[in-house]
């Protein structure tokens, strides 16, 4: 990394190098400041251009250009979910999902309707992130000239933490609460619709796409009063209907 603090010009007189020498250091610096920190700058860009490129949602008459990705699921107990899931780009484009409740051992098919995508936020989330760090290098093109080495650092850290809040993203699962599941819009997607009692939810963990299913039960207020969650247990209203 250059040197955060200061230019060459900008550093006390040492009594080893001569004026010569010194001269040359400075010409290098400049050199490096002009000309290489550019160089590098541009194969970052074009390597999150493409990036971005891999995240974004396929467009009419472009969806060759996106690799689809598909998914076997498969529950860890007992087979109660089995299915095929789609990715392309930032959007789920097909499901085809069997699953069976605890309530019944009925296979229940399920798939997504022919007119519905579903964007994953966590896949939209990280390609913002490296929009957000593209626009920081489009900003420094090759007609800036940095002066210090602290100017590249600067910029460097600020393209770093976009870079890596986009890792982040595509590494914590995204967590949602019952309620914002039932309103997310997600429970239309399927063809025929899901019963009442049973939501499910899709998101990215490293490198796996998860499924998640939900089967609810009211709850009777005698049952509550001393009853206290634990864990990632979510709490609703006695008898409340989501």
């Amino acid at each position: 990394m250059l040197n955060p603090q200061r230019s060459l010009s900008e550093l006390p007189k040492m009594s080893g190098p001569s004026q010569a020498e010194r001269a040359v250091l400075e010409e290098e610096f400049n050199w490096l400041l002009k000309e290489e920190v550019h160089a590098v700058l541009k194969q970052l860009q074009d390597i999150l251009k493409e990036a971005s490129r891999r995240f974004s949602i396929p467009t009419p008459g472009l969806e060759n250009q996106l690799k689809q990705e598909n998914f076997i699921l498969g529950s860890s107990t007992m087979d109660q979910v089995k299915g095929v899931l789609t990715l392309q780009g930032e959007a789920l484009t097909q499901a085809d999902i069997n699953l069976k409740t605890a309530k019944s051992n009925q296979v229940m098919h399920f798939t997504f309707r022919d007119d519905k995508h579903w964007k994953l936020p966590q896949i939209q989330d990280a390609r913002n992130h490296v929009n957000q760090a593209l626009q920081l290098l489009s900003g420094r093109d090759e007609s800036y000239h940095f002066k210090t080495g602290a100017e590249v650092n600067k910029l460097m850290d600020a393209v770093m933490l976009q870079l890596t809040r986009a890792r982040n993203r595509l590494t914590t699962p995204a967590a949602m609460t019952l309620p914002e599941l039932a309103t997310s819009g997600l429970m239309k997607m399927f063809t025929p619709p899901m019963p009442g009692d049973v939501m499910v939810n899709f998101y990215i963990n490293l490198s796996k796409l998860c499924l998640t299913v939900y089967q609810l039960h009211a709850m009777q207020p005698n049952t509550t009063k001393n009853f206290k969650p634990s864990g990632s247990s979510v709490l609703h209203n006695p008898g409340a209907m989501l």
